[in-house]
């Protein structure tokens, strides 16, 4: 059992309720393969803690753009708040040394984990909130979360690919990009799709999904690697 009340130290945390921070850092699948050394899994403090993030937030947000309209706002949200951003974070304050998995899970990575980790900060936020208030959660997110946001400008992380890189193509060469599907693999439940993206006659990059849509915005964010904008 990992030491709980060490990890918190090191978030500078002191839980009233330590059970709080063991729930919040405990997966569904370990109480399958450990019955009675834990009874209860980080689900429901997850929907809490997710409730808490969207108004600290939303409240960040609203206090630091008081001249950005709501659509603006709510992108720049979604950026922070996404299970990527999340997964990141989670991974930065150690989290995922901590978390309490089956054996398969534990093995498991890739966007599964990234998931775990997304949901587990989610948790670790409900606990906080119920132990300590919602300040202190704010505090939290404050020194963990909220300066993401610069990135997120500066990057237009807020901004699908496929929006940002017509934006750019736009204004750096004059032309609106189209998309192309170049091969279609696999069954009808099961497919995998190539697109190509193209200005005018010049395939500029290609992306892979399970969607045309996954796949578009796939070779949208290559391209924006490619030509380095």
């Amino acid at each position: 059992m990992p030491d709980f009340s060490s990890y918190a130290a090191t978030l500078k945390l002191s839980f009233k309720n330590p059970d709080l921070l063991i729930e919040a850092l405990t997966h569904r699948s370990y109480l399958n393969e450990n019955r009675g050394s834990v009874s209860v899994h980080n689900e429901r403090l997850e929907f809490l803690g997710d409730a808490v993030l969207e108004l600290a937030v939303t409240h960040f947000l609203f206090i630091k753009f008081p001249k950005h309209d709501e659509g603006s706002l709510t992108a720049y949200r979604a950026s922070l708040v996404n299970t990527v951003s999340l997964a990141t974070v989670a991974e930065a304050i150690g989290l995922n040394d901590m978390l309490l998995l089956s054996k398969g899970e534990s093995r498991d990575r890739g966007r599964a984990r990234q998931i775990i980790l997304a949901n587990a900060f989610e948790a670790l936020l409900g606990a906080i909130y119920l132990d300590q208030g919602y300040q202190r959660t704010e505090e939290f997110l404050a020194t963990h979360l909220y300066s993401k946001i610069e990135g997120v400008i500066e990057n237009r992380a807020w901004q699908d690919a496929k929006s940002h890189f017509q934006e750019v193509a736009q204004e750096k060469k004059g032309i609106t990009p189209h998309y192309k599907t170049v091969s279609e693999k696999g069954p009808d439940h099961d497919k995998q799709f190539t697109v190509g993206v193209f200005l005018e006659t010049e395939e500029i990059a290609h992306g892979t999904g399970k969607s045309k849509q996954e796949a578009e915005q796939s070779a949208a964010q290559n391209a924006l690697d490619r030509v380095g904008w």
